[in-house]
């Protein structure tokens, strides 16, 4: 991971998030900017997609192709039709709005799950920060709280057969532990007791992550202001780390894999940078397209 090419896409003014591969651009938020972009590997051209996007962060499509997206600042999960149509699935759960949506998985089945943490401890009416599944059924959304131990949760992955929702419990604070966490995925759809995959301490742990095509885990951590700086995790199933990237920008954000063969990474940063990966030796794991 070390001999990896670093090429920048862009520099923007802010945050950049939810990078995902649509089949045939890279589809990602600049969250403060409220505006979605596209980028397009065979003309490099990046073109505004969607704006007044309510500070949208994570987003991912599903196995048939529809599109989901964590709108922080409007505290609500929405499925994104296109530019100018979006429809609102859960904004609230046992009549309380949420925190502030951030990253989200859907599994086969098309059940949404999502991550609900309150970064920057912003007044909220909610108690908690937990993950949440939200079913559909005849058009209808229901929305089911899955766990009761976390604390800050943020990205989120399954694993290749969906028997493991991987977690980053991300809390960002010097008196609270990071970890990548495993859930159990029961029958039922909630989620077992947990096993601590890995401990960053009180450091900056995973923001987002996603699949290798051999089940490994790609995460993105670290900052420059504590521990070993901001890199690339891979990360076996067990927990082990694999091999470790440094990347050029600090406090990367998420990942992604996209082109032929899923086999160019791109990487999203809280700097505001994109940067694409066309030589990591990895291809990405294939729900979409």
């Amino acid at each position: 991971m070390s001999e990896w090419t670093w090429e920048l896409i862009k520099e923007h003014d802010s945050l950049t998030e939810g990078p995902v591969w649509d089949g045939s651009a890279l589809v990602y938020n600049e969250c403060y900017a409220n505006t979605t972009f596209k980028f397009d590997p065979t003309s490099k051209n990046i073109e505004v997609w969607r704006t007044n996007t309510n500070i949208s962060n994570g987003q991912n499509f599903s196995r048939d192709g529809r599109l989901f997206n964590c709108e922080g600042g409007a505290k609500q999960m929405t499925e994104v039709h296109g530019p100018d149509s979006v429809t609102v699935i859960a904004n609230e759960h046992d009549g309380i709005p949420f925190n502030a949506p951030n990253d989200v998985a859907i599994d086969r089945s098309g059940r949404v799950w999502f991550t609900d943490p309150n970064y920057g401890d912003r007044p909220t009416a909610m108690d908690n920060e937990s993950i949440y599944r939200v079913d559909e059924t005849d058009g209808s959304w229901t929305t089911t709280r899955v766990t009761f131990d976390t604390t800050r949760p943020n990205g989120l992955v399954f694993s290749a057969d969906e028997s493991i929702l991987y977690v980053a419990e991300s809390p960002n604070s010097p008196i609270s532990r990071s970890q990548l966490r495993a859930y159990p995925v029961n029958s039922d759809g909630s989620l077992g007791d947990h096993t601590v995959l890995h401990d960053f301490g009180a450091g900056r742990g995973i923001d987002g992550m996603c699949l290798t095509a051999d089940g490994n885990i790609l995460a993105t951590a670290g900052a420059d202001s504590a521990g070993p700086g901001p890199m690339l995790y891979l990360f076996a199933p067990s927990g082990r780390v694999i091999s470790t990237a440094p990347t050029p920008a600090d406090s990367p954000t998420n990942c992604a894999f996209a082109e032929d063969g899923l086999a160019v990474l791109y990487v999203t940063f809280a700097t505001g940078h994109v940067y694409r990966v066309p030589n990591s030796g990895l291809t990405g794991h294939r729900l979409y397209p």
